[in-house]
């Protein structure tokens, strides 16, 4: 694996290898020490032009639990901050002999820009960008879906069969556009529901069904829910008349939650706005995921980075021995 920039052109033999190697760097995780020496003398960069808590912690302890070195690089505080052009960040990464870098901006595409300019030598990994996608979320997503349902019986599993209905602020969320198409090629049917407003306005080519009442999806007994967080900061016109509106309308309260069919699961990406999108009794109860996302999100980038560098190690190695 050259890069990972989204899901749309993941193909399912290449998702269910991340996921699969993804179990196997979950079972390390419960062993006494949990770090691996693969990456050591690997170098990765978490470029970083948002501001982010969980995706940039995730991938830093991943990075050194596969031993490699980690540079956190924020834009605020610096040389971004004066002007600096994201080819001349780039530049200096190369020249600091980043192996990889892990890139979470503001503009649509800037990661594959970042992998397709010839500025920099390193694989790439989308940590999100803009509104389009943020793929190693999908793929935590997915192998926390496939954990819940298969257990131990998961490896070499797809989704089909299974019924996941995505709720809320679909239209800012590329945490929704990643799962939409990640989903679809493990061969889940997918449901958006969703304000109107809150809804792209083309979405021929989206392989989902979309519905805007929240009640009538959850009559279909979907296997699992996902409730995206409702981005306040994205939000630049009146979207929804109040946010008490929205929770009454479009939340997973009590009532909801207990109407749910057994066995089915509750997603977040976080972080959580309780009380708008999900209640309280929802994050906290034994439907809910999030912890376990949070902790599947290590395992799955470590997969990520170990296929993106320890192929190109071994192959150096190998060279050295020769």
């Amino acid at each position: 694996m050259q890069h990972l920039l989204d899901t749309q052109s993941l193909g399912r033999d290449d998702a269910l290898r991340i996921l699969d190697v993804a179990e196997d760097m979950s079972d390390t995780q419960q062993r006494e020490v949990r770090k691996l020496p693969t990456l050591r003398g690997r170098t990765v960069v978490n470029l970083f032009f948002e501001d982010s808590t969980r995706t940039r912690i995730s991938f830093e302890a991943a990075a050194k639990r596969l031993s490699a070195d980690v540079i956190n690089f924020s834009a605020k505080g610096s040389s971004v901050s004066k002007g600096e052009s994201l080819q001349d960040t780039a530049q200096t990464l190369q020249a600091m002999g980043a192996d990889a870098v892990v890139i979470r901006h503001g503009a649509s595409g800037a990661p594959r820009t970042l992998a397709t300019s010839g500025w920099i030598s390193a694989g790439v990994v989308n940590a999100g960008d803009g509104t389009h996608e943020h793929p190693t979320q999908a793929l935590l997503d997915a192998f926390t879906i496939r954990k819940r349902f298969f257990g131990g019986d998961s490896r070499g599993r797809d989704l089909a069969g299974l019924r996941v209905t995505i709720v809320g602020d679909v239209l800012h969320s590329r945490v929704a556009r990643s799962n939409v198409w990640l989903l679809h090629t493990l061969g889940a049917r997918v449901t958006l529901v969703a304000p109107p407003t809150l809804v792209p306005q083309d979405m021929t080519a989206w392989p989902v069904e979309v519905r805007y009442d929240l009640d009538d999806a959850l009559a279909e007994a979907p296997d699992a829910l996902m409730m995206l967080r409702i981005q306040l900061e994205r939000m630049n016109a009146a979207y929804f008349p109040t946010e008490r509106e929205y929770s009454r309308r479009w939340g997973l309260d009590a009532r909801r939650l207990d109407s749910l069919a057994p066995g089915s699961i509750v997603l977040h990406p976080g972080p959580m706005n309780r009380g708008l999108e999900i209640s309280a009794e929802a994050a906290d109860s034994d439907r809910s995921t999030v912890l376990e996302q949070v902790a599947n999100g290590v395992s799955v980038r470590m997969a990520v980075l170990y296929l993106l560098l320890a192929g190109e190690r071994t192959a150096s190695e190998k060279e050295d021995e020769r």
